[in-house]
């Protein structure tokens, strides 16, 4: 059975590619021209000596005589047959009873795909009765079956009575609670430190995932590229991509981001591609980028929300693109999306407390980070963080995390802040850029506000500082979710830099949202 079907594909592929034949000249035209007189015969019949045929330059325009020779004529009379552009896209023409059948030899996958090639295909990969086959072919084996066959067979009819895409939709549904299943039993345990699972590294890459982005151009033009390399750290991971033929980065026109899980085949070193898993997509050309370090080599553009892109310095060719991910549900992220769509976090809201005022503006936990590629430069455990309603200021919680005139609180940073980077042929390290990681806990220890993205220090204009005789410095993050303030200070005598002030705000309609509260702006 499967040698016919390859028999069949083999002849069905070869009749599309082959080239459409030359049409023949007219048998009746063929006969006529046998009849008439050539260039050796006689006008009164009967046959004369054959006259030496002259050279093609030689014949004059009006000269009768001596015709063109037979081939030119051909040529002439049948020219060569373009084809028009409605005939090269032949396999549309196909009844969708023959496009079933063939989509019916594809995976889940490959009909994801295909179903975004056109509104026919678009339709023709939701079909009931294929996805129900496919449906019964992953799962059946693994459910409960009565012992009576009859039970087993499927009404055609009823399958194919059911509304557009419920098959489709079904294997979705239970792929994603498969995979939840086997992703909980190993998240259940969770970091009193980060308010994190342990094992997020551990499923990550037990689980084959890796990240995939799609880079698109001004032209349209579309260039996958798969991780060069993953950087794990305690709650984060840094994604690098190097080594394709990147387009210039002012023709960039949007990025996508896909979480890839391959499966292993049985030898060890062959992996089929797996599912993806739409994280995000961003549109370059409305998101602002800024500067936020260079050397001698490159320059460093940040893209929110959390990409650096590594141009070449005096030109527009991108060298690398590195992104930073948060391991807050990274797992779900990258695995029980869809191609097309993210995976859409639930949302858990606490319990209402209408005795306290408050509530929602203490009790609050927070693990903060400062690293790169590989190394962490200072990390911080800070507990019941708290604001009162007077110090909501424009819309804005503010948790006061290490204060500038408790010298306690200071903590020192080991190492310089630099960003190391690498590309196919070369590497470096960007000064005074680094990434921040910061996770926020609610009162009950729940993630709240989760963020991992690069930030530089820069110069700090005013330094009305008597305890630091050293050069200050700012570094601060912002999104629409909240603001990171620091203030550093550079010491020449132990050559490094003291962290002397750490403030956090949180949004207030955040707060409200999450804990149904009507705290003003």
């Amino acid at each position: 059975m499967a040698a016919g079907r390859g028999e069949f594909f083999r002849s069905f592929l070869e009749g599309l590619e082959r080239k459409p034949a030359q049409p023949a000249p007219d048998r009746q035209q063929r006969r006529h021209g046998r009849g008439k007189p050539g260039p050796g015969r006689g006008q009164s019949g009967g046959w004369r000596k054959e006259q030496p045929k002259a050279a093609p330059s030689s014949v004059s325009g009006n000269d009768r005589s001596c015709p063109e020779p037979r081939t030119e004529k051909k040529k002439a009379d049948f020219p060569k047959i373009k084809t028009s552009s409605s005939e090269e896209n032949l396999i549309e023409k196909l009844p969708s009873e023959i496009l079933i059948k063939i989509l019916a030899y594809l995976d889940a996958s490959s009909l994801f795909c295909i179903g975004h090639v056109s509104k026919l295909f678009h339709q023709l990969a939701n079909d009931n009765v294929m996805w129900q086959k496919i449906y019964m072919s992953e799962f059946a084996s693994r459910m409960w079956m009565p012992a009576d066959d009859a039970a087993l067979k499927v009404d055609p009819v009823e399958v194919e009575g059911r509304s557009a895409g419920h098959w489709k939709k079904m294997y979705l549904r239970t792929m994603a609670g498969q995979e939840i299943s086997r992703c909980r039993r190993e998240l259940r345990d969770i970091s009193p430190l980060t308010g994190l699972p342990r094992q997020t590294e551990w499923v990550l890459r037990n689980l084959n995932v890796s990240w995939e982005l799609t880079v698109h151009d001004c032209l349209g033009r579309e260039i996958t590229l798969q991780q060069s390399r993953a950087y794990f750290l305690e709650s984060s991971v840094m994604v690098r991509w190097s080594g394709g033929s990147f387009p210039q980065y002012h023709h960039i026109s949007s990025i996508q981001l896909h979480g890839v899980r391959k499966e292993t085949l049985k030898s060890p070193k062959v992996r089929k591609p797996g599912w993806r898993s739409l994280i995000l997509k961003l549109d370059v050309k409305r998101q602002p980028h800024r500067l936020i370090g260079k050397d001698r080599l490159i320059k460093l553009m940040y893209l929110p929300p959390g990409f650096i892109i590594g141009i070449w310095r005096g030109q527009s060719s991108v060298a690398f693109i590195m992104l930073s991910l948060h391991f807050h549900r990274l797992v779900e992220k990258s695995l029980l999306g869809s191609p097309v769509c993210p995976y859409i976090e639930p949302v858990d809201l606490p319990p209402v407390d209408n005795s306290d005022p408050e509530f929602g503006l203490h009790g609050y936990t927070l693990h903060f980070v400062l690293h790169n590629t590989g190394t962490e430069i200072m990390s911080g455990h800070f507990h019941q963080l708290s604001c009162h309603t007077v110090q909501i200021q424009r819309g804005l919680v503010e948790l006061k995390v290490i204060n500038r005139t408790n010298l306690s609180q200071h903590r020192s940073l080991s190492g310089n802040i630099k960003l190391p980077w690498r590309s196919d042929a070369l590497e470096g390290s960007v000064e005074n850029c680094c990434n921040i990681t910061l996770t926020l806990l609610d009162e009950f220890q729940k993630p709240f506000w989760c963020v991992s993205s690069p930030a530089c220090i820069t110069v700090a204009k005013k330094t009305p500082s008597f305890d630091y005789s050293g050069e200050h410095f700012l570094m601060q993050h912002r999104d629409s979710d909240g603001q990171v303030k620091m203030k550093l200070v550079w010491l020449k005598e132990q050559k490094q830099f003291f962290l002397i002030s750490l403030t956090v705000y949180v949004s207030v309609f955040k707060v409200n949202k999450h804990f149904s509260r009507d705290y003003g702006s």
